[in-house]
């Protein structure tokens, strides 16, 4: 507690100003319970009671009648019930977003609701404060000769939207009753006006409209800077561990309550859950944005999954946070998806269980309606999903329903929109709604730390204050105006300029200074960009160049080299082995066993791009319906063999549900693949070659062994002998190193030893987007299917014997290997790399 003893200063500065509140309600001679004293922000309301019963000589009178601590906000609930009218500015996202979309329309901007509408209810927002300074009677008037000065100011046709905006939010804003109006008839024998740091409009108001009997007071800030440390973090995470440590340092010290400043929402917002993993008890007076919740991202994951469009994986991500599908048929759909690369939800097979109860809580959401039917579709939906129960238990939950209308009893609120949505509308209505929102959670019963703005630090008794965000974007000495407004705007409207905010800010900054403690943190970079301090901390380091240490605590680990793997597994067995099988086996041993032997595999990632793997899944697809087709009609004419390609590749797209506007690269390249391969053919066909098979699955014995795969195409030459065709779509160079070096490549060794025929012929046949399609033929197949079939019964001897399966893949086979996260590679002691060498 030496920190309040140090230094006092708002507990003496209460005592003064009530000193002086007493003084003035005595010379006045008025009771004090007629007396009521608006507070900057509710906050200050407890600690100016407890002031006013601390203070000295307060007798019975004093003990038992105290003037009414109020915001105006709060003075105004305890006036007459207010009732705002259809069109009234609110202050709540969902009914003002709509009132925006309605006047956007009556405006003549016709269809603009939905892109506008969240920018008019900001720039009426961002103005409402001073309509609603200005008395209930002449509000109309006044915003009449804003619209006549904004009207007369013109604007370069770049800004003419943002102008005609500002026109209807102050057409909109003076014509809106705000709950405050009730302030101008209220009644009090003094009204004592305590001004905070930021301008209050309607403060100016009420002591123009009480006159004598209204009184202006401030709380001195403090005249003298504490002890203060500057810190700078390398970046956001590590700016929010230092502040984290911060307020651990201070608590260890006794220091409490002490105050957490958001200067950076993210960044505090990130400490704050820092502090929590460390039991630590905060009261946030901030808040986050209501679109950044969990609940909200429910609400918004359903929406999107509900979508015509939507992808596999969007569905399965919310069908996964739905209780309504059991996991386990859940799982065996998303295997079978990711098998097949169903990137559209739409081709998921309709005959699966858990499809058909995503399908029929997804049909529910389509057709149009009006914003109450589609408030109670959404809830019936969550219901029907198992996702409204975890709503409700769930504080943020609960004010995303209140955000959105979307208990029953609010059934009513919204019955006057009555325009009917798509469900795209009603999702940007959602998100807008969520997105201008914000969730304060709640308040712990005693508090360690306050959560609260620099502005708010006024009048605070706190033992220390940690201001994390103190750089040049979070802490411009010189802020930004926003909103739509320009600088002259402004000024005609009374909101403040760039100047005051400025003197604000430098007001709110040295009062923080004056703290009893004070740690001052920025980062040297954010998302990989340099960034300088503020330039008020720029101004401190002239007189405290000094950076203060890292208060975070030292560990010292032990050393643990992480060597090569080699494991062996004799016990596992190999009965089935295909081409790519035994290529990883020849590649990386331990490949072999993580991916083959034990089974791991990697999910399939299903939205993803378009790649060349697609296209060459794809080119064998059609290839194989045109020869099908070929094979009924051998005499087909040129022309009629361009049309079959044709049919072929169409269905193809059809079958694989592919986009066409993601397939356009390829189907750009088309014409001269289809032109390249028909020239091939033709000459192909000329040797005496015939077409057998496409897609042939082939078995083979080999002791206890069974060799598998699919060969791509089987033809059958003029001598009568086999020929193994496997398409390749890559880098030629890469084709002809296959060919060049057969002893590496076993691909058309294997899958010639799994025909019966003594003497055949193998080729890889490549074919190329922008070049011709050209055969290369594997030399000595025959020999090479020996030599590898006796490799095979060798390997899988030593494997069954115990041998071990180092991981010494290197070069291209590890630079994609599934496996590399298991075999550590990365993170190998230089031991176990010169011990590889």
């Amino acid at each position: 507690m030496d920190a309040i003893a140090i230094n006092d200063h708002y507990r003496l500065e209460w005592d003064r100003l009530i000193t002086t509140l007493r003084l003035e309600i005595g010379q006045r001679g008025v009771h004090p319970a007629h007396v009521v004293v608006l507070l900057p922000y509710v906050q200050l309301i407890g600690i100016a009671r407890a002031a006013w019963m601390r203070g000295e000589g307060a007798g019975p009178a004093g003990a038992f009648f105290m003037p009414r601590f109020e915001t105006t906000m709060n003075w105004s609930r305890t006036r007459a019930g207010f009732v705002p009218a259809a069109d009234d500015l609110v202050r709540d996202p969902a009914r003002d977003l709509l009132t925006a979309a309605s006047m956007l329309e009556r405006a003549g901007l016709h269809g603009a609701g939905g892109a506008l509408a969240a920018r008019l209810m900001e720039a009426a927002w961002s103005i409402a404060p001073v309509a609603a300074a200005v008395h209930p009677d002449q509000r109309v008037a006044w915003g009449q000769r804003m619209g006549q000065a904004l009207q007369g100011e013109g604007a370069a046709p770049l800004l003419d939207w943002e102008l005609r905006l500002g026109r209807i939010a102050v057409v909109w804003a003076a014509h809106s009753a705000y709950p405050t109006d009730a302030l101008f008839s209220a009644s009090a024998d003094l009204l004592v006006l305590i001004e905070g740091l930021q301008q209050d409009p309607l403060f100016a108001a009420l002591q123009a409209r009480w006159g004598e009997r209204a009184v202006s007071l401030q709380l001195a800030s403090p005249a003298e800077s504490g002890p203060c440390s500057l810190r700078q973090a390398l970046d956001a995470e590590d700016e929010a561990e230092q502040a984290c440590a911060c307020v651990l340092a201070h608590l260890a010290a006794g220091r409490a309550p002490l105050a957490l400043v958001a200067q950076d929402r993210v960044l505090t917002r990130r400490a704050r859950a820092l502090l929590a993993e460390r039991g630590v008890a905060v009261r946030d007076e901030t808040g986050w944005t209501l679109s950044t919740t969990r609940a909200a991202a429910a609400i918004m994951g359903l929406l999107r999954a509900v979508a015509p469009d939507a992808t596999s994986d969007v569905v399965l991500d919310w069908a996964k946070q739905a209780g309504a599908i059991a996991a386990p048929d859940l799982d065996r759909l998303e295997a079978r998806l990711r098998r097949a690369g169903v990137r559209d939800w739409r081709a998921a097979a309709p005959d699966d269980r858990a499809a058909s109860v995503v399908e029929t809580l997804r049909s529910a959401l389509r057709e149009p309606r009006d914003l109450p039917g589609w408030l109670r579709s959404l809830r019936s939906a969550l219901q029907a999903a198992g996702q409204w129960t975890e709503l409700l238990q769930d504080t943020a939950g609960q004010a995303v329903i209140d955000a959105l209308h979307l208990h029953e009893q609010s059934d009513g609120d919204l019955a006057d929109a009555t325009q009917r949505l798509t469900l795209a509308g009603f999702t940007a209505w959602v998100a807008q709604v969520l997105e201008a929102g914000s969730f304060v959670p709640p308040h712990p019963s005693q508090e360690q730390v306050v959560l609260l703005p620099l502005s708010q630090l006024l009048g605070r008794s706190l033992a220390a204050v940690v201001l994390p965000g103190c750089d040049e974007n979070n802490l411009p000495a010189s802020p930004d105006l926003p909103g739509l407004w320009t600088p002259a705007q402004r000024a005609l409207l009374g909101l403040p300029s760039r100047e005051q905010l400025a003197a604000m800010l430098a007001s709110a900054w040295d009062n923080a200074l004056g703290m009893p403690r004070v740690d001052i943190l920025w980062r040297a970079s954010d998302a990989g960009e340099l960034l300088m301090p503020s330039v008020l901390v720029q101004r401190l380091r002239l007189r405290m160049p000094e950076l203060a240490p890292d208060l975070r605590a030292m560990q010292t680990l032990c050393r643990q080299p992480v060597t090569m793997p080699r494991p062996s597994a004799p016990a596992l067995g190999v009965t089935q082995l295909s081409a790519s099988a035994y290529a990883d086996l020849r590649r990386c041993p331990y490949r072999f066993y993580a991916l083959r032997m034990l089974g791991l595999q990697e999910s399939d990632e299903l939205d993803t791009a378009l790649g060349k793997r697609d296209f060459g899944n794809w080119l064998h697809a059609l290839l194989r319906h045109f020869h099908d087709a070929l094979a009924l009609e051998p005499q087909a004419t040129p022309g009629q063999r361009h049309a079959m390609l044709d049919q072929a590749a169409e269905r193809t797209t059809r079958e694989q549900g592919l986009a066409p506007n993601e397939f356009l690269p390829f189907a750009a390249s088309w014409p001269q693949v289809r032109a390249a391969y028909l020239a091939w053919l033709e000459g192909h066909e000329r040797s005496g070659a015939r077409y057998q098979a496409a897609e042939v699955q082939r078995e083979m014995g080999l002791g206890g062994l069974t060799l598998v795969g699919r060969i791509d195409r089987m033809d059958r030459l003029a001598d009568g002998r086999a020929l193994v065709i496997d398409y390749k779509t890559e880098a030629r160079a890469t084709t002809q190193a296959r060919v060049r070096h057969p002893e590496e490549d076993t691909q058309l060794a294997f899958y010639g030893a799994l025909l019966d025929d003594d003497s055949l012929q193998a080729m890889y046949l490549n074919i190329a987007e922008s070049d011709s399609t050209k055969a290369f033929d594997m030399p000595d197949i025959d020999a090479w299917r020996d030599q590898l079939v006796a490799s095979i019964v060798d390997d899988m001897a030593r494997i069954a014997a115990g041998a071990e399966l180092p991981a010494i893949g290197a070069g291209s086979a590890c630079e994609h290997c599934a496996a590399r996260g298991l075999c550590r590679k990365d993170f190998w002691s230089a031991d176990a790399g010169a011990a590889h060498g």
